[in-house]
C-alpha cells in the first residue's frame, strides 16, 4: 500500500494527563478505520511505599473499548526518566506490539554501566525498533519517525497525519524546551532537533510529553509549529545555536534530577517491565549511590 503524505490526514487524539509526574499519555486513532496506537503510557508508581498500579494504563484501555478502537501499536518516544512506562503491561494485556527508537540500545548500554546491570542491550525488549525516516501506518493514516535526540540519545518524534508527538523536545510555548543534561543528553543536539520540528508545516499539531502548568494554569499539551516559532519562551530569548546552548546549559545546572529517574530508567530500559522477582518473591529496584555527582539536591 502506498503511503500518503503524512501532513494531509487528521488523526483523533485523546490525551490523558497523569498529575503525579505531569506526564501526558495519548491514544491516537484513525477515524476511518478505528485503528489506534498508544503513545507514552504510564505505569503508576509511589516512591514512598514502592507500590505499583495500572490505573493510568487501564484508563487508556477503557477509552479504547468505549470508542470501539482496535489497538495496533504501543509506542514510547524515548526511555523516560520521570515515570515508569506501561508498555510491558499493555503488551501482556492486549498482545499489541511495542515500539521505540532504535538508539535505545545505546541508552541500555549507558545505563547498564550506571546500574552495574546486565540487561541485554539489543532492544529485544520491544517488538519493533524505529529508525529515522521510517514509515508506518495506523489504519489509513501514514506515519513517519523523526529522530530528535538531545533530551535523550534515543528520542524520536512520531508524525502521524497532521500531528506530531514530540515527547520532551518542546513543551508548551510558555514552558519552553526540554532539559538536556541527562546521561547521553546534549543541548547542542537538542537545538538541532528543535529546528527539525520547526521545519514542519506551520499548522502541524504538536503534542508534548509533559506539562508542568506554569503559573498554576490548567494542564495543556497541544500547540502548533507556528505557535512554537512565535511564542516559545526559550526560543524567543535566543537567536542562534550558541545562545540556545548557553541558555539551556545554564538552566540545567540549576535543576535537580527527576525524583523517579534512578528508579524509572531501570524499568524503562527493560521495555517497561519491572525487574524479575528475587529469592524472596519480591521485585527490587536498585539505586546507584553517588552516580550523578554535581547535580543540585531536590528540596
Amino acid at each position: 500500500m502506498e503511503l500518503r503524505d503524512p501532513s494531509v490526514r487528521r488523526p483523533t487524539v485523546a490525551a490523558f494527563f497523569e498529575p503525579r509526574t505531569s506526564s501526558v499519555q495519548y491514544v491516537v486513532a484513525d477515524p476511518a478505520t478505528r485503528d489506534c496506537a498508544i503513545i507514552d503510557p504510564v505505569l503508576d508508581f509511589d516512591p514512598n511505599s514502592g507500590a505499583t498500579a495500572t490505573h493510568s494504563a487501564d484508563a487508556l484501555l477503557a477509552h479504547i473499548r468505549q470508542e470501539g478502537y482496535r489497538l495496533r501499536w504501543i509506542a514510547d518516544t524515548h526511555p523516560h526518566a520521570d515515570h515508569f512506562s506501561a508498555a510491558g503491561y499493555l503488551r501482556d494485556k492486549t498482545g499489541a506490539p511495542t515500539a521505540i527508537g532504535e538508539k535505545v540500545t545505546e541508552v541500555q548500554a549507558l545505563w547498564n554501566r550506571i546500574y552495574n546491570s546486565d540487561v541485554p542491550a539489543d532492544g529485544s525488549q520491544w517488538d519493533r525498533l524505529l529508525s529515522d525516516g521510517e514509515r508506518f501506518e495506523i489504519g489509513s493514516l501514514a506515519g513517519e519517525v523523526l529522530l530528535t535526540p538531545g533530551h535523550t540519545l534515543a528520542s524520536v518524534a512520531l508524525r502521524i497525519g497532521d500531528a506530531a508527538f514530540v515527547h520532551d523536545t518542546l513543551f508548551m510555548p510558555d514552558g519552553g524546551t526540554a532539559r538536556a543534561d541527562f546521561p547521553g543528553g546534549s543541548a547542542r543536539v537538542l537545538w538541532r532537533s528543535i529546528q527539525r520540528l520547526l521545519a514542519l508545516p506551520d499548522d502541524t499539531r504538536l503534542f508534548t510529553g509533559h506539562d508542568y502548568c506554569p503559573g498554576g494554569r490548567a494542564p495543556r499539551w497541544e500547540s502548533t509549529v507556528a505557535q512554537q516559532r512565535a511564542g516559545n519562551i526559550h526560543l524567543k530569548k535566543v537567536g542562534n545555536e550558541e545562545e540556545f546552548v548557553r541558555l539551556r546549559e545554564a538552566r540545567d545546572r540549576e535543576l535537580p534530577l527527576p525524583r523517579l529517574m534512578l528508579a524509572a530508567l531501570q524499568v524503562n530500559i527493560r521495555g517497561g517491565r519491572l525487574p524479575e522477582p528475587e529469592a524472596d518473591g519480591r521485585r527490587h529496584l536498585k539505586i546507584p549511590l553517588d552516580a550523578m555527582p554535581g547535580v543540585p539536591w531536590a528540596e
